[in-house]
């Protein structure tokens, strides 16, 4: 039957969609209105003319401003008009119908299909499409009817940030093409099952990362058409260390494994002579810790369009995982009083605090210490794609006032003056290292870049630091961005000791060119081994390429002037550690190496000053001062034994149990100074933890873990805190107080929920001892390997 056209409006009220159009009713006359007892309300002369006028502009009382309302002739010829008692109906149901409408969008999001397959993005914990950028995904979509591609048209709209612009790459249009070309936005058909066709996409290697929302626009002849956001279908874009156009390409598949992939690693503590380990849940795929990265992006109110640099997203990261300037995620402490929070030991892993902020809406999680830091920095980097590592330097040096060189200021006798050391060194300092290009620097900087997010000194008015080239900072090259200086100084000044005159000014006495950058750690590519990288960071010591990048650095420094010359020597001092070096709760005993290189007698008076020192090089408290007189013939050696009692520092130890030896002198004879220090620490007892019974999917297990007080007094208060990825969330166990070299173990059950092999964590903290932890593997078995 033909239809007819109610005329509702004019007809031109379709100019908002000039395509729509009728054919089947082209020929068909529209019937003249007659007056009738349902007639509505009459237009006035005035409203006649304002309607024909402009259709779009005036609307009757239930008008409809998107569609033409279509009724069709009944079919009954003894049915009036108005047979069924009902006024006409429809209007934007039955245009849908007539235009190309999308039913439903399917993303393929599945673990075992090939987008989060082919895009490594399957071990995250997420509902959500997570994709890498500078490759294809695909996705099916369900239309109203059969797509034909000789009359209908399609694109994809990706939407990302407040304000999203084409031009700024945050809106994008991405064309439906025959044949995908790299390095654009384009999508393609590559399949079609009558209403549903499957779209292959590709995405430029630049693309800007974090969330997009998505919507479909269609075109036919009877009008255009865009789909309605619906959340679940919002894609999240990383970083794509397997796409070799992307600035974070990484051509070794073992280390993306381990610097993408891998979601516990080790990070190392102590000093150089006793490198303690301990294990870190980084996490990077569990649930919602991709939303708290995007989260920390959004909250650092910088333009999405600069999202698509690695070198800009690092910097702004590093800013937002610490809480100055921008209420990051965690705020640093240093002082030993925790009681407003958690102890910077205690934390085992990345998800707990990420979680934390995000569930308190970014309030700084209370408190980080510089591996606390770093561990959750290289979680969130691993989280967007970028390749990371956790880095130690021991004895790391922190530089005040870009002099790139460590000061320390000494009165008449030798003493410290302790309100002019700003600069200091710390036993060890953590950072991470990012892998990327670096287009904005010369050829050849790229690859591994320091990035630090301790917020030491402020890097262009912000608590950040780097990414810094590890061959700028090896070759000396400190005019190089971003915050080379600092982190030359970190690994490579000299120390220079100055001492005040008597007309209150400072002359240079003494220089100590291999005081810094000891023995840098990270974890090993694929095994739980330390490996030792300083030659990535610094020439071997007192070679010639090594002094000419000091001297290239402090040429560009506060203090060039100043850099010191060679001077003679003829006496040596050293300080020595035996074994593993003194425990916790036990007397401490050094060996100090003093030997004459000269032919003739040389007299020392050496002072000696153990500090009570938090980890960073700050001194807390001096719990011992000594001085003596040394007679050494020509060509000989003595060896002195510095000892000190346990009870001389129990009441003054804190966190790491970081102690100092400062020795000073002279010779008498040629007036050569002598002056060092010695770091060490007390060692800390391991947690052990022992398994019991079969681990299976599933089903409920044991462990149990066992400590031992090794001090002389009573333990307080006792915290026990243990966590496995795929075994447990994190828990605090109180347990209480331990008593005096007392033997205690604690018993917990879980569920394990990932097979595979695992690693369960344990800590333990009290106020008397902090830095105990130990680790255990788990094979964890499939339930179902364990019924067949």
């Amino acid at each position: 039957m033909p239809a007819v056209i109610s005329p509702v409006r004019d007809r031109s009220d379709v100019g908002r969609f000039p395509t729509v159009t009728f054919p089947f009713v082209e020929d068909v006359e529209e019937e003249k209105e007659e007056p009738g007892a349902n007639d509505v309300k009459k237009e006035n002369a005035c409203q006649q003319w304002w309607r024909k006028a402009c259709a779009c502009c005036y609307k009757q009382p239930g008008d409809d401003d998107v569609t033409e309302t279509v009724v069709t002739e009944a079919e009954d010829p003894d049915k009036g008009e108005e047979g069924n008692g009902e006024k006409p109906t429809t209007g934007e149901g039955n245009l849908n119908e007539l235009l190309l409408t999308v039913k439903s969008i399917d993303l393929m999001k599945r673990k075992t299909e090939h987008n989060l397959q082919e895009h490594h993005t399957d071990l995250y914990q997420s509902d959500k499409l997570i994709i890498r950028r500078g490759q294809t995904f695909q996705m099916w979509i369900t239309l109203s009817r059969p797509f034909d591609p000789l009359t209908d048209k399609l694109h994809l709209e990706l939407k990302t940030g407040l304000l999203p612009e084409v031009s700024k790459g945050t809106r994008v249009i991405v064309p439906l093409v025959e044949d995908l070309e790299d390095g654009r936005w384009e999508a393609t058909v590559v399949k079609q099952e009558d209403r549903r066709i499957k779209l292959s996409v590709n995405s430029p290697p630049t693309a800007v990362i974090g969330r997009y929302q998505l919507t479909v626009g269609t075109s036919c002849a009877n009008g255009p058409y865009t789909s309605t956001r619906d959340p679940a279908n919002d894609i999240y874009m990383l970083f794509n260390p397997w796409c070799d156009d992307d600035l974070v390409y990484m051509d070794s598949e073992a280390e993306r494994q381990e610097c993408v992939i891998n979601d516990v690693g080790r990070i190392y503590y102590g000093t150089e002579h006793q490198i303690g380990e301990r294990t870190w849940d980084y996490g990077q795929f569990s649930d919602g810790i991709l939303a708290v990265c995007v989260f920390l992006l959004e909250k650092s109110r910088t333009p999405n369009s600069g999202w698509g640099d690695p070198v800009n997203v690092v910097r702004i990261l590093s800013a937002m995982v610490n809480s100055p300037d921008d209420l990051g995620v965690l705020e640093g402490r240093w002082d030993g009083n925790y009681s407003l929070g958690t102890a910077p030991t205690v934390w085992s892993g990345s998800v707990e605090i990420l979680q934390e902020y995000y569930k308190n809406n970014g309030t700084p999680v209370k408190y980080g210490q510089c591996w606390v830091f770093a561990g959750v920095f290289t979680t969130v980097l691993r989280c967007l794609g970028i390749p990371a590592r956790t880095v130690t330097n021991f004895s790391s040096a922190h530089d005040t006032d870009v002099s790139l060189t460590t000061d320390v200021y000494l009165d008449e006798n030798f003493e410290p003056i302790t309100h002019l050391n700003a600069d200091s060194t710390w036993n060890f300092h953590v950072w991470t290292d990012c892998w990327m290009a670096r287009p904005d620097l010369p050829h050849g900087y790229g690859g591994w870049q320091t990035v630090d997010a301790t917020p030491q000194e402020t890097s262009q008015g912000t608590y950040c630091c780097g990414p810094a080239s590890l061959t700028a900072v090896r070759n000396g090259q400190v005019y190089l961005k971003h915050d080379s200086p600092f982190v030359f100084a970190e690994v490579n000044s000299d120390k220079i000791y100055w001492q005040k005159t008597t007309d209150g000014t400072f002359r240079q006495i003494y220089s100590e060119k291999n005081i810094v950058g000891h023995a840098i750690s990270t974890k090993a590519v694929g095994s739980d081994e330390r490996l030792d990288i300083t030659h990535l960071y610094k020439h071997p010591e007192g070679s010639e390429e090594e002094r000419i990048a000091v001297e290239t650095a402090c040429s560009y420094g506060s203090k060039a002037a100043a850099f010191p010359s060679p001077t003679a020597e003829d006496v040596t001092l050293e300080v020595f550690l035996e074994g593993e070096g003194p425990k916790m709760g036990e007397d401490a005993e050094l060996t100090i190496k003093l030997r004459n290189n000269s032919s003739e007698q040389r007299n020392i008076t050496l002072h000696s000053q153990l500090a009570v020192m938090y980890y960073t090089g700050v001194h807390k408290a001096t719990v011992k001062r000594d001085k003596a007189d040394v007679e050494i013939l020509p060509n000989e050696e003595n060896e002195l034994t510095w000892a000190m009692e346990y009870k001389m520092y129990k009441d003054q130890l804190i966190d790491q149990g970081a102690l100092m030896l400062t020795l000073s002198g002279r010779v008498r004879e040629t007036q050569q100074v002598l002056v060092t220090q010695f770091s060490f620490r007390l060692r800390t007892p391991d947690l052990i933890i022992k398994p019991i019974g079969k681990a299976v999917v599933g089903k409920e297990m044991k462990v149990e873990i066992s400590f031992t007080n090794p001090l002389p007094r009573v333990l307080k208060e006792v915290i026990f805190h243990i966590e496995g990825l795929g075994l447990l969330p994190a828990r605090k166990i109180e347990f209480g107080n331990i008593g005096s070299q007392e033997s205690v173990s604690v018993a917990q059950h879980f569920v394990p929920s990932l097979p595979g092999p695992r690693k369960l964590l344990a800590s333990l903290d009290s106020k008397q001892l902090t830095q105990v932890h130990g680790v255990c593997d788990i094979n964890v078995e499939d339930k179902s390997s364990v019924d067949s």
